[in-house]
């Protein structure tokens, strides 16, 4: 069953390679979506895929990699829209 999952991820999260850490298990779980930071520090995912992968996702957003110190993650789980090919790492929204 197809998902998308929408979360902001806080805490050192920006300048320890989260982004590709993202992209790279995203890319394994066969998501699709973008990971983008922010201008506030946070770090922005949005992806769809099946249900099981996506908390797969969630449970590697919470941990990040070694470098980073996850403070808080928010999930918003929300319907697909099927607009991605793929899974990228997007423009800074800053």
């Amino acid at each position: 069953m197809a998902a998308r999952l929408h979360a902001w991820v806080s805490g050192r999260v920006q300048g320890v390679c989260f982004r590709d850490y993202v992209q790279r298990r995203a890319g394994a779980l066969a998501l699709t979506g973008w990971v983008r930071n922010l201008g506030d520090g946070r770090v922005e995912v949005v992806a769809e895929g099946g249900r099981s992968a996506l908390d797969e996702l969630a449970d590697r957003l919470r941990t990040g990699p070694p470098a980073a110190r996850v403070d808080a993650l928010e999930i918003r789980w929300e319907e697909p829209a099927g607009e991605f090919g793929d899974f990228r790492i997007v423009r800074a929204d800053y």
